[in-house]
């Protein structure tokens, strides 16, 4: 079992930033799950960062595993985060999994975007 909210993510959501890749993909997952777009937008890379997020009010994010995380340490300057992210989308049971990369941008922790199954990068 995870830590409590205000413990893993509350702190980041306040402007603490995550001191590994891992934290800040289950700060960005606890975002989601509040439909707080302003973190999830502020904690991505501005190179492949989107215009906008928009909440699905169909949408529950109900539950995430971390399959294997990488790199993204103190000492790093990137990291890859896989994991498992479970939904309800309608009602209906669903999971989204992603290996993602990120990266340091001006010292702190930000998310690149996925990796395809191929190995390539997305939004290059």
């Amino acid at each position: 079992m995870g830590q409590a909210y205000g413990e893993c993510c509350g702190p980041a959501h306040q402007g603490r930033a995550p001191a590994t890749a891992e934290a800040l993909m289950r700060s960005r997952y606890a975002a989601f799950v509040l439909d707080d777009a302003a973190y999830v937008l502020a904690s991505w890379h501005p190179q492949t960062r989107p215009a906008s997020v928009e909440p699905d009010a169909q949408l529950r994010w109900t539950g995430l595993d971390v399959l294997e995380s990488s790199g993204g340490g103190m000492f790093d300057a990137e990291g890859v985060v896989e994991f498992r992210a479970h939904y309800r989308d309608g009602g209906r049971p669903g999971e989204m999994r992603e290996r993602s990369r990120f990266v340091r941008h001006d010292g702190q922790w930000v998310y690149w975007g996925p990796i395809l199954t191929d190995g390539t990068l997305a939004n290059i």
